[in-house]
């Protein structure tokens, strides 16, 4: 490694991939990779008040390192952003946005790594194989009242994790929307 993937884009690739590697280009190097997903909430149509919100996301098995004992954090996206077309998971050749820099061709995230709302929803993990099931019902009814944009949720890891200069936490996969597995796609419900 000589160069971080930070132009890298995965935005039609079939998997989400959330990890924090440390030491990987250099010793106090740390690589990250957080997942963005977007629903069109308007397709919910008038629902009653006080409905519950969940996101579901579901594991993908795979035979690299998982990570074990971590946290998960969701966030609401504060800014608009276009998702891509990269496939590419291993190599990270695939630029374009968004990525950890652009949120769009013309426009960088004000935070590298994408622009949050200080509000969060979050699942601890034990093994690291289990599902995601997040009640983000604050954010939904944010969106849906008019306080926020729907701009979709960033799935990362907590803070603390993400930024560790102790140790990695490998590659946590769930599929994404583009999955052929269609009943394993990400899921507001």
């Amino acid at each position: 490694l000589l160069n971080r993937g930070t132009g890298s884009n995965m935005g039609a690739a079939d998997i989400l991939e959330i990890f924090s590697i440390y030491g990987q280009q250099s010793t106090s190097s740390i690589e990250k990779s957080r997942a963005m997903i977007q629903f069109n909430i308007e397709d919910f149509g008038n629902l009653p008040e006080n409905s519950s919100y969940y996101l579901k996301l579901f594991n993908c098995p795979h035979g690299e390192t998982n990570p074990i004992h971590f946290t998960l954090s969701i966030h609401p996206i504060s800014s608009s952003w276009v998702e891509g077309t990269g496939l590419d998971m291993n190599s990270y050749v695939d630029e374009g946005v968004s990525n950890w820099i652009k949120r769009d061709n013309d426009t960088s995230w004000n935070v590298e790594g994408g622009d949050v709302l200080n509000i969060a929803s979050s699942q601890y993990f034990d093994k690291g194989t289990e599902n995601l099931e997040v009640n983000v019902t604050s954010i939904v009814e944010s969106w849906r009242s008019g306080t926020y944009s729907n701009n979709g949720f960033m799935v990362k890891l907590a803070d603390a994790l993400e930024n560790s200069l102790i140790q990695s936490y490998y590659t946590k996969k769930f599929f994404s929307r583009s999955s052929e597995y269609f009943v394993k796609r990400p899921v507001l419900e």
